[in-house]
């Protein structure tokens, strides 16, 4: 059975609350300095996803476990927006994950927002009150068994991307940190004028024009 791209969509922050404890001593006198984490569920497993598929524990166990030497070695870079294909452009890299543990069923991370041109480009939505999602991409097979789509041993995981369309509804996620009231109170006065295509545009023009 070939392999196929998988991507899934997942919420980041549960409720919309992100847990600062988890953040150590250094990280907390980053975000005091401007630096944004972001930290919540980042895969799910034995539940069906929004694009309705099921991933068994054990498989996921292996690859958050072999995922771990990329993690340590600050190689699990994730990109803004997915591509099709599976291979990293490190020129679209906008974040890096730091930490990854389960809870329960959930597999949990900790991301550190890069001082990238796309990282700045996802710290400036994010600042503009753009509701934004966390997504795994993957490679494996699928099997069909009694109208669930399990995916298959074959699995491999590739990396975390930030999207701006999660198929989860109410799959988004929030910034830790001091960051983080600010984006609150600008979400809030950006939706009374303008759509959230309008926002982007905005916030890539500001970019740009600098």
């Amino acid at each position: 059975m070939s392999k196929k791209l998988l991507q899934e969509y997942f919420q980041l922050c549960p409720d919309g609350v992100c847990d600062l404890t988890v953040l150590n001593e250094d990280e907390k006198r980053r975000v005091d300095g401007g630096a944004v984490y972001l930290v919540g569920v980042i895969q799910r497993a034995g539940t069906k996803n929004g694009n309705g598929r099921i991933y068994r524990k054990e498989t996921l166990q292996r690859e958050v476990e072999n995922y771990q030497r990329a993690v340590k070695e600050r190689r699990s870079l994730g990109e803004l927006d997915h591509p099709d294909d599976s291979v990293i452009n490190l020129k679209n890299a906008s974040h890096l994950v730091t930490k990854t543990w389960w809870d329960g069923d959930s597999v949990m991370g900790k991301i550190e927002v890069l001082d990238t041109p796309s990282g700045k480009v996802l710290k400036a939505l994010l600042q503009s009150g753009v509701k934004l999602g966390i997504s795994s991409r993957g490679l494996g097979s699928v099997r069909e068994s009694g109208g669930i789509t399990m995916v298959e041993d074959d699995f491999q995981l590739i990396c975390f991307d930030i999207v701006s369309e999660p198929s989860t509804p109410g799959a988004y996620l929030n910034p830790e940190g001091n960051s983080r009231s600010r984006v609150s109170i600008g979400l809030a006065e950006n939706q009374q004028n303008t759509t959230k295509s309008e926002r982007i545009n905005n916030v890539l023009d500001d970019i740009l024009g600098d």
